[in-house]
């Protein structure tokens, strides 16, 4: 229990739009995969991206805290739709 996800293989399906119920890795996906999660639209789903290529991989999907547009209340409902 509490392993990372690494997004390589065993996958459960396709992340992409479109792939309801599915997890998004925060390190692979692109802008319109993280612009389908809730209460993230096209301007923080590219503050997202911004923040991984000025930092590189998250580590950890607490670090979405450090995105400009995300706190306590948005990490909170993505906490269980998103992995690294």
């Amino acid at each position: 229990a509490g392993a990372p996800v690494d997004g390589t293989g065993g996958g459960s399906g396709p992340t992409g739009p479109g792939a309801a119920g599915a997890v998004v890795n925060l390190n692979t996906a692109t802008l319109e995969q993280l612009d389908t999660l809730p209460q993230v639209g096209p301007v923080t789903a590219q503050a997202i991206l911004d923040w991984r290529t000025e930092h590189g991989r998250f580590s950890t999907v607490d670090e979405l805290l450090e995105v400009d547009g995300i706190g306590e209340a948005t990490l909170a409902k993505l906490r269980d739709l998103v992995a690294v």
